[in-house]
């Protein structure tokens, strides 16, 4: 069982992947998760920061990407694309988020939707944002493992 904030980004990619195939309005998509008895809990108000935020941030989140992949953002898998976004957003727009929480979830969500090689490739990108984008969280997190061992 997933934690309602897992969900909450589950349910973002899936209404993230839906408005990038139809540009349908995210209003409309967040009643219909909201309304539809087969979406698990989730925490409603951080699935609709997620989808709002990334939507609003969409330039700035795949010119971040588009830095670390060798293919322009229109030639990504739509769903790599999705997972990509939101991992991006919360690196770059959630500090309280901790980098590692961000790369995995958004690895576990490429291994539950994506292509047999989605998460190493989503893993390899958003490794390579986090250390551009928290690098002193990531200092921080190395300085304290050096201690204890």
């Amino acid at each position: 069982m997933s934690s309602p904030k897992s969900n909450a980004r589950h349910v973002a990619l899936q209404g993230l992947y839906q408005w990038q195939i139809t540009g349908q309005n995210l209003q409309e998509i967040v009643q219909q998760f909201e309304n539809d008895p087969e979406t698990p809990k989730y925490h409603k108000a951080y699935f609709e920061l997620l989808l709002t935020g990334v939507v609003d941030k969409l330039g700035e989140l795949d010119d971040a990407i588009g830095e670390f992949t060798t293919r322009g953002i229109e030639k990504i898998d739509p769903i790599e694309k999705a997972v990509l976004r939101l991992g991006s957003y919360e690196l770059m727009f959630k500090p309280e988020v901790p980098y590692r929480v961000a790369i995995n979830e958004s690895i576990n969500l490429a291994k539950s939707f994506g292509s047999e090689k989605s998460h190493a490739y989503v893993n390899s990108i958003l490794d390579k944002l986090a250390k551009k984008h928290r690098s002193v969280e990531i200092k921080a997190k190395a300085k304290g493992k050096k201690k204890t061992s």
